[in-house]
């Protein structure tokens, strides 16, 4: 049976759990949509918290002192990086859309993104929920669900984040991966961006073989054309493109949960 003082000797601790899995929830792919309401968020943050604590929370004495305030900030910050190296790839799909809109002429229309609550690009916007409905698909929110259950056994309660942060590693593993994700987008876009990139060379020396055609009026059409023909043929590779992208997204948490396990206390 439950005490007051075993529950406020127990709290100190399921806190902890609970600010860490809160803001995983809050930039997590998926989980951060804003179609979710806001809360079944904090619910649903509560009770993996709970099943978290009842599996890790008994095996650490936390002691509420001055210390106890960084150790607050330590798990706000550990759930907001494991939350952001996901979210990366996802971005890196939304990035790859706007190359692609930027080159066939959709850069202009942009829309607000009902997931995110932002400007997004037409294309950008289709792909970001077509990764979603494929991650879905793939039961990749149990993997991340998983992933951030699991890092209590590479990250503890009683870790060593802030010595990740003042020696840099942490740092350079997430420009790295930040250029890595811009990477990948330059890479999904090349087919479309080189496909215009030749268009606009034939329109050219369309303008300069035939002067009395307009190539300003009958170019923008063209491409418009030429992009949607080029991203009908290429959506259904679409699919195993994203099971790319996820395979790249989970060795990344791997590599960063590695990164914060080999650290000092």
């Amino acid at each position: 049976m439950l005490t007051t003082d075993t529950i406020m000797q127990i709290f100190p601790a399921f806190l902890l759990v609970l600010c860490r899995i809160t803001s995983f929830f809050v930039v997590a792919p998926v989980f951060s949509s804003r179609n979710i309401p806001v809360t079944f968020k904090i619910g649903f943050a509560f009770f993996v918290s709970i099943i978290v604590f009842l599996t890790v929370g008994f095996d650490t004495k936390v002691t509420v002192d001055a210390a106890y305030l960084l150790a607050v900030l330590r798990e706000v910050l550990a759930g907001l990086i494991i939350g952001y190296v996901s979210y990366l790839f996802f971005a890196a799909v939304q990035t790859s859309g706007a190359l692609m809109d930027m080159q066939i002429g959709f850069g202009i229309a942009n829309i607000v993104d009902p997931l995110t609550g932002v400007s997004a690009p037409l294309i950008g916007n289709l792909k970001y929920m077509l990764m979603t409905l494929v991650f879905l698909s793939l039961n990749g929110h149990h993997y991340l669900l998983a992933g951030i259950m699991d890092s209590y056994k590479w990250i503890p309660l009683d870790n060593g984040l802030f010595h990740v942060i003042y020696g840099g590693s942490i740092t350079e593993f997430i420009v790295r991966t930040f250029a890595d994700t811009f990477l990948l987008a330059l890479q999904i876009s090349a087919p479309i961006v080189v496909a215009m990139f030749l268009t606009d060379v034939g329109l050219a020396l369309l303008a300069r073989t035939a002067p009395q055609f307009n190539v300003f009026v009958i170019g923008v059409p063209i491409k418009i054309l030429v992009g949607i023909a080029l991203l009908i043929l290429l959506l259904p590779g679409f699919g195993v493109l994203f099971q790319m992208v996820f395979d790249h997204m989970f060795n990344a948490l791997n590599k960063l949960f590695t990164i914060l396990k080999d650290t000092p206390k």
